[in-house]
């Protein structure tokens, strides 16, 4: 299944297009990369978050092995920002709940019918 859980309510007419939207910036807005949490911490420059990322582009590892490899971070401060990343972390059922689209319980049943149908497109 390559429908995403946002078109797959669309195409129930449960939500819009200006509801997958807001939900997407809500999730911009909260959803913060580990470079920018280690930035207003102070851990590193916006330059030190420049290079790692281009070095992230062209190794395609992940941004805290590449920061601890090249001394930017130590291990643990890479941990606390995961750590911090996670708490904070908003999927876009629950970004349509916040902004008051769909309820709780209608996205839990609904997100639970999406992953059948996966699973079962997936056996097939």
């Amino acid at each position: 299944m390559t429908e995403l859980f946002g078109q797959y309510l669309l195409s129930k007419g449960l939500i819009s297009h200006v509801d997958i939207f807001k939900a997407r910036v809500l999730q911009k807005r909260n959803n913060r990369r580990i470079g920018e949490l280690a930035s207003d911490k102070g851990w590193l420059s916006n330059e030190d978050v420049e290079k790692i990322l281009i070095l992230q582009e062209e190794s395609h590892e992940k941004f805290g092995e590449i920061a601890i490899r090249d001394n930017y971070l130590t291990r643990s401060q890479v941990e606390e920002l995961l750590k911090e990343q996670g708490d904070h972390y908003l999927f876009f059922g629950e970004a349509l709940v916040k902004l008051g689209v769909i309820s709780m319980e209608d996205m839990i049943k609904n997100l639970k019918e999406y992953n059948r149908l996966k699973l079962l497109r997936q056996d097939i």
